[in-house]
Formats: structure tokens, sequence, C-alpha cells
């Protein structure tokens, strides 16, 4: 019987809902995957953005939000879980002179594929996925 093996990595943090969590999030992941051989400058700006935007729109005081890095073969999942499921994202598309309100566009041009997963209750996942280069 011939089976291909397919290479999984997992990584997992447990961060607080603060513009630090958000950048710790954003260098700690950036780290993990140089560590796994992935390069990619749009995995790392989709994990800020998603982060960001636990910190900002799934802050709970007193409740962390999860980062999640899944690789299987040369997909990287992308997860993000906060506790505010009734704060459901939405691409935005702001006016020219909004100084925020483009991280789910800029999700949206860079990942192959996002939505939103519903958790057991408050919890909700916003997730992306990322074709990555194989790496060694």
């Amino acid at each position: 019987m011939n089976q291909e093996t397919v290479a999984t990595r997992d990584f997992m943090l447990l961060l607080s809902p603060t513009p630090r969590g958000a950048r710790l999030a954003r260098l700690l992941a950036a780290e993990q995957l140089r560590s796994w051989g992935i390069l990619s400058d749009a995995a790392t700006h989709v994990i800020a953005e998603l982060a960001a935007n636990a910190a900002t729109h799934g802050r709970v005081p007193g409740r962390n939000f999860q980062l999640t890095l899944n690789v299987v073969g040369d997909t990287l999942r992308v997860e993000v879980t906060d506790t505010r499921r009734e704060r459901l994202p939405e691409a935005q598309h702001p006016c020219a002179e909004e100084e925020s309100g483009r991280g789910l566009l800029i999700v949206e041009a860079l990942a192959d594929r996002w939505g939103v997963s519903s958790d057991v209750v408050p919890r909700k996942t916003v997730w992306a996925e990322i074709t990555v280069p194989v790496g060694a």
C-alpha cells in the first residue's frame, strides 16, 4: 500500500486582546513561519490584520484571543478566535479619508479563502487560508 506523507505543522498562542497582544501575535507567528521555512509577506500581513481585529473588535476584558497556525502540504490556515461571537466581521469599503476599516479587504486580497466559523458560545473564529511555498 503506497501512502503519500503530507507534512503538517501546528502552532497555537493565547494573547491579550490589546495592541501589544496583536503585535506579539504578528512577531511570534512570523518567527514560527520562518522556523518552518515559510517566508511569506502575505501570511504575515493576514496574521497581523486578523490579530488586530481580534484585539480591536473582539476585545472582552479578561478574555484572551487565540492564534492558531496550521500547515498541511502547501496550505497555511490562520485562525484567530475571540469571545465576541455577536460581532461578526464584514469587509468594509471605507471612504478614502477614513484611516481604518481596510483590514478584511487586505485579508481578502492576500488570502486564497477566508471566513468565519461559529464556535462554542461566546466564541467565533475568523480564518484565512494561504498557499505558501513548501519549505525546508
